[in-house]
């Protein structure tokens, strides 16, 4: 009995000794909180915001786009569109990737009438969709709009770039965007692509004109080849400065990386960027203030993000922005009807579309924007919108006949 006694009042002392222990690490584990929070309150003390790391990921730039778009008043449906690991009967997982994890294309679809036109929108380099934001609205009452990032790009998948040539890095792009066209079940469309997307978007049309009704490229790039380089711009390659350029961009040193390296003053660097090439230096309406704060933020997010698609630069232009396989060598293929849009005051130039039109055995136009530079869609939207419809004018529902009419301020060339 008194075994039975001692036993069960040794259980008693254990029972006690690991409530006792237990209490004495809730206030340990508190007080190595409390101590680390006032370690952290320090930080923020001495560390001012302007010096923190602002972290990004796809996540963040989707919060982003959404915040950019809810500017808009048109519904949409933003979604991630799987298109694989690789493109069929291909060993190649864009491009060499070890993974065989599916990658995914985000995409935004605009509401719109039953019967309208669709229209595929395809950003430039060092761009994304939401670049398109003064525009969706217009747009969207005439089409039914879709909006994606390229692989590699603003909030789709960013797999490792391991492309070596020309040929691989543009399979990258076209390959990436047939399979998204095949999961989203399209056909028969309207093609519009900005700079280096137009460059993109003729290479596709290329390759699968059945699908394309109509092509049209905005500030495209890719028709001038190295050997159209002007006088000046040969000289300063000469020059220790213009070497120092080129070694730069044969080792595939792009903007994104020098806004990366910059850590916490990244941010203040896009800040710069946007208020001047959309306010102080616009080329035609400026961004209102809202505007302007929820593109910079867009736009940091979307470069500040894991390198991807940026890579493509070195493989597709020469230093100068001279593409490698220029679409001029290519103009009499053309299967598709096409319109050039470029703003009056592009620094790409309109020139080279003059030249491929001589080649061309499809329909061709070349209207130019008034009160527009490089980004005439942000610049001068209206202007821009007209041209647009002018160019669909026989895929669109005529509702008055000022429609077959070039609107005023354009300029077909």
């Amino acid at each position: 009995m008194n075994l039975s006694r001692f036993v069960s009042r040794l259980r008693m002392a254990e029972e006690i000794s690991k409530k006792t222990a237990s209490v004495a690490d809730s206030s340990s584990a508190a007080a190595t909180a409390a101590a680390t929070n006032a370690a952290r309150s320090r930080w923020k003390i001495l560390w001012p915001n302007s010096l923190r790391w602002i972290p990004t990921s796809t996540d963040y730039i989707i919060a982003a786009e959404k915040r950019l778009l809810s500017i808009l008043k048109t519904p949409y449906v933003q979604e991630q569109v799987n298109i694989g690991s690789g493109p069929p009967g291909s060993k190649i997982r864009w491009f060499r990737s070890t993974s065989n994890e599916s990658r995914y294309i985000n995409t935004v679809t605009f509401d719109a009438k039953e019967g309208s036109p669709t229209l595929v929108m395809v950003h430039g380099y060092g761009a994304s969709q939401g670049f398109f934001f003064r525009n969706f609205d217009a747009l969207a009452s005439r089409f039914r709009v879709i909006a994606i990032d390229q692989l590699g790009w603003g909030g789709s998948s960013r797999p490792d770039f391991t492309c070596k040539s020309t040929e691989e890095t543009e399979a990258w792009f076209i390959d990436s965007l047939e399979e998204w066209r095949k999961a989203q079940n399209l056909s028969n469309f309207i093609l519009l692509g900005h700079s280096f997307g137009g460059y993109v978007a003729a290479k596709y049309a290329l390759k699968h004109p059945e699908h394309v009704q109509h092509l049209v490229l905005v500030g495209s790039a890719g028709f001038s080849a190295e050997a159209d380089a002007s006088e000046r711009l040969t000289k300063f390659r000469a020059t220790w400065k213009g070497a120092l350029l080129n070694h730069l961009w044969e080792s595939n040193f792009t903007p994104q990386k020098l806004i990366r390296g910059l850590g916490p003053w990244g941010p203040g660097l896009v800040n710069r960027y946007t208020t001047a090439r959309f306010g102080a230096h616009s080329e035609g309406t400026v961004l209102t203030e809202e505007e302007a704060k929820l593109l910079t933020d867009y736009v940091y997010h979307t470069l500040a993000a894991k390198a991807s698609g940026e890579l493509c630069l070195k493989y597709i232009f020469s230093f100068g922005a001279f593409a490698r396989k220029p679409l001029l060598q290519s103009a009499s293929e053309w299967k598709v009807p096409t319109t050039f849009i470029y703003g009056m005051n592009d620094w790409m130039n309109y020139q080279g579309a003059v030249e491929a039109r001589k080649y061309m055995k499809v329909p061709c136009e070349i209207i130019r924007v008034p009160q527009g530079g490089h980004f005439v869609f942000i610049d001068n939207p209206s202007g821009f919108h007209s041209a647009v419809l002018y160019a669909c004018r026989k895929f669109i529902s005529q509702d008055s006949s000022h429609d077959q009419q070039l609107p005023d301020g354009l300029r077909l060339v």
